[in-house]
């Protein structure tokens, strides 16, 4: 049993179907522009692939620029023609084949709550008061706490050596 992987891309090119021997073994291929978050648009990566038999009907309802979410299997094989070198051919053949629409609708819905979250920490950060006193002492919006008594020792910067002078022990 061979692993299954999925990409996702826009399709670049897709050939006809050919037919190949005596026997009408069939084969298509085309070609993907990964994308997606892990992708790099500087320095793109084309995937060729290619559906066999049956599954070469599979392309036709798309077209050259609609973005796909492909899953495939890899596949390999050796070839030694009579006083030749071995060649090892391998192949990514697809199976199923989808617009990525509903993919990348889930992708961007989790992207903008992402985006929602880091705004609200970075507003409700903005907000606070730092002081450079202890935990106990800063003040978060709350006027009782600015009454809490100071330290008897103040909390010091690092001297020129990088060493802290407070009684600490780590």
């Amino acid at each position: 049993m061979s692993k299954t992987f999925e990409m996702t891309g826009i399709i670049h090119s897709k050939g006809d179907t050919t037919t190949f021997g005596n026997n009408g073994f069939t084969k298509r291929e085309f070609v993907l522009k990964a994308t997606g978050p892990d992708e790099n648009s500087s320095y793109p990566n084309y995937v060729a692939l290619e559906l066999i038999k049956d599954k070469c009907a599979l392309l036709d309802q798309y077209n050259i620029g609609d973005e796909l979410e492909v899953s495939f299997n890899i596949s390999g094989r050796l070839w030694q023609g009579q006083g030749k070198p071995e060649k090892c051919f391998t192949s990514l053949q697809a199976w199923k084949i989808s617009h990525a629409q509903q993919s990348n609708d889930q992708f961007n819905n989790d992207n903008q709550m992402d985006q929602s979250f880091d705004e609200q920490m970075d507003q409700s950060y903005d907000e606070q008061s730092f002081s450079n006193q202890p935990a106990g002492n800063q003040s978060y919006g709350n006027k009782a706490s600015q009454n809490t008594p100071s330290p008897s020792k103040p909390i010091t910067t690092p001297s020129s050596d990088n060493i802290w002078e407070d009684d600490i022990p780590f």
